[in-house]
């Protein structure tokens, strides 16, 4: 059964020139979005949580788990240094195979690769909460990290499921699901972590449960992850344009004649038409660093980069001693308020984001979405001073929470308008695969670095004084702004590689479940 019957016709958009208001766009604002395949799209989005549940469910505990460890000697300063290693080592690990898997579809196809994924985080995540000691988390979380360095290839099938018209809102739902899994991550392994002391009378009885205090919360995200693993061996089909226009020429019709389409007047000679096709290929990592897609990476290193160390910074100064600069809060509020904060911005991210990109082209959402980040960094000293003044959270400091997580909603539009970006620059035919592998890789590396480089530039701050305590918040800040200036070389209408109005369709016009 058909989900989704798209018209060859709706995927002939015109180039329409800018709006009142400086808006681009690259298609008729009167003509209505394509139907989006739901079944196809809910699959690869499930997938897509995997990676932020199993990579956040740790924040709430990791810094106390790392001081259980008994690596840090009992020096709370040094809780920075070695929270921020593991962190790193899951996008680290995730940046060195991103690109091999890209490659790896554009050859065998989406689906197969795609698949691989869950099943290998799942693993990993049951052994991070076995764990007891430091080395063993850092083995576990490259194990995570290796099997979540195909989730380019899920971006790859979202552009392939699309068109013009309706890709903007397919990517406001890719924030959505990163939102979900960052919500529920932190909801998992704040509620459940030390589930022996907080429900003594009931799991507290499982001797298990009492030496792993963080088993239980790593399980319960595993699973989640092994169940997107089973909804996607069911829902999700092929989308590489080349194995999917095989199948279709490989698919008898009522006008086929007994001897195929080889059949002709030549006799012996053969027609181009009956050559063999060649198998579907990936292009090289220097092969796609060119044009506008230059600049599109480097700004994909500004935002993940910025973005990732925003994340780590959160639960570590929240979590720190209200005398050291932090809020002194415990894991579960830390999970509580990133929790709510997620809820929220998941409504907001699918209500609004698709609507932003149609009205303001995706350079400006994502232009103006980035500034966000300025402010996001500068309510960290903000909510120092007012958490020392106090000696607490009170009212203000509270105020504050408030103001830096509404600013951060816009930091997801960013990712989501970036996607856009990415794709148009690739064009329909480009090596879709290769192309988010290497996004994917240079964000990986990014989010790898960043938790080391935020989390220690914390903990030289607090040690050594400066500013206050603030250093790394006025270095970041400093950062915000480069990457703002860059975001305005962002290519605002990328080169699309045009359809004709009356040629064959495209693999993701008609998807079949």
């Amino acid at each position: 059964m058909s989900l989704v019957e798209h018209h060859p016709e709706t995927h002939d958009r015109r180039q329409e020139p800018e709006d009142g208001n400086g808006c681009d766009h690259d298609y008729d604002l009167d003509e209505p979005p394509t139907p989006l395949p739901k079944l196809a799209l809910l699959s690869v989005f499930l997938i897509q949580t995997a990676e932020p549940i199993t990579a956040t469910v740790i924040y709430p505990f990791i810094n106390q788990f790392v001081r259980e460890t008994g690596i840090t000697n009992g020096d709370e300063k040094k809780t920075g240094y070695y929270a921020g290693f593991i962190e790193s080592t899951f996008f680290f690990a995730e940046s060195l195979t991103c690109v091999q898997w890209g490659m790896l579809s554009d050859r065998f196809g989406r689906r197969p690769v795609l698949l691989f994924g869950p099943l290998g985080v799942a693993m990993g995540t049951l052994m991070f909460g076995m764990s007891t000691t430091f080395w063993p988390l850092v083995f576990a979380r490259t194990i995570q990290g290796i099997f979540n360095g195909n989730i380019g290839v899920s971006k790859s099938v979202i552009a392939e499921l699309t068109d013009a018209t309706n890709r903007g809102d397919a990517y406001a739902y890719m924030p959505l699901a990163w939102s979900f899994g960052t919500t529920t991550g932190p909801i998992i392994g704040g509620i459940l972590a030390n589930a022996a002391q907080q429900w003594p009378d009931t799991l507290g009885r499982l001797s298990y449960i009492r030496t792993h205090p963080y088993f239980l919360p790593c399980a319960v995200a595993g699973a989640l992850a092994f169940s997107t693993f089973v909804i996607a061996l069911f829902a999700l089909k092929e989308t590489l344009p080349a194995m999917v226009n095989e199948e279709k020429d490989n698919t008898p019709t009522e006008g086929t004649s007994l001897l195929g389409d080889c059949q002709n007047p030549n006799y012996g000679a053969q027609s181009s038409q009956c050559v063999a096709k060649a198998p579907p290929h990936s292009s090289s990592i220097l092969s796609v660093l060119t044009g506008p897609l230059l600049m599109v990476f480097l700004n994909q290193i500004f935002l993940t980069f910025l973005d990732m160390s925003h994340n780590v910074l959160i639960p570590l100064m929240y979590s720190t001693s209200v005398s050291l600069g932090g809020l002194g809060l415990d894991p579960f509020h830390i999970g509580v308020i990133l929790g709510g904060f997620g809820c929220v911005n998941s409504v907001i991210q699918a209500w609004y984001l698709g609507r932003f990109i149609r009205k303001c082209g995706a350079k400006k959402a994502y232009n103006i979405a980035f500034s966000s980040l300025f402010f996001c960094f500068l309510m960290y000293p903000i909510t120092s001073y007012f958490a020392r003044t106090a000696g607490g959270v009170d009212g203000y400091v509270a105020t504050c929470i408030f103001v830096q997580l509404a600013f951060q909603t816009m930091i997801y539009m960013a990712y989501g308008a970036f996607q856009v970006i990415l794709v148009e620059a690739v064009g329909e035919d480009g090596p879709m695969g290769t192309v988010n592998g290497v996004a994917q890789m240079l964000g990986s590396g990014m989010r790898s670095l960043a938790p080391t480089f935020a989390s220690s530039l914390f903990s030289i701050s607090l040690q050594k004084g400066y500013a206050g305590g603030n250093m790394v918040y006025y270095v970041y800040l400093a950062v915000v702004l480069v990457g703002i200036h860059c975001a305005t070389f962002m290519p605002a209408k990328p080169k699309r590689t045009p359809r004709s109005r009356s040629g064959s369709r495209s693999p993701h016009q008609s998807y079949h479940a």
